[in-house]
């Protein structure tokens, strides 16, 4: 039997880490015309801290990659914290995922991938996955990764 994402998400509880504050003048999610908007959020861990690297430097693939999850995390905390359950979510619509790398790091999708597999346990693997963009740059606080998304609502 195929779990609803409020039950998957129920067994990643222990894994969820708190929702990060704003960074700036911004709001968190945002609700409008039937969809919800998740600004960009990093790797937040379960004791408040973000992740740190960067791909191709003191990060491999794998650790990277293992960032973009931990977004994936934190993003769900965020929707939970700022939104309410995830019911009302009918499916991801758009990923853009920002990875801080090398010039040479040629990995990026690969390692925003973490993120997309999250979402795909939680939302199904046609709900959860929806249009992508993955970029190398620089990021603040040289976090790993940053990624923000789209959601359609029913």
């Amino acid at each position: 039997m195929n779990q609803t994402p409020a039950q998957v998400l129920e067994s990643l509880k222990s894994e969820l880490p708190p929702a990060p504050p704003p960074a700036g003048l911004y709001k968190p999610v945002l609700v409008l015309d039937g969809f919800l908007y998740v600004s960009g959020q990093g790797p937040m861990q379960r004791d408040g801290t973000l992740m740190k690297g960067r791909a191709g430097d003191d990060l491999d693939l794998g650790q990277a990659k293992a960032a973009a999850r931990q977004v994936g995390l934190t993003m769900l905390s965020t929707i939970l914290t700022h939104f309410g359950p995830v019911d009302p979510i009918e499916r991801l619509v758009k990923t853009f995922g920002m990875v801080n790398a090398t010039p040479d790091f040629p990995d990026h999708p690969l390692v925003i991938n973490g993120f997309s597999e999250l979402m795909a346990s939680v939302f199904g693997p046609d709900k959860g996955v929806g249009v992508r963009s993955a970029v190398g740059m620089m990021l603040p606080g040289n976090i790993p990764v940053e990624i923000e998304a789209i959601f359609k609502l029913r």
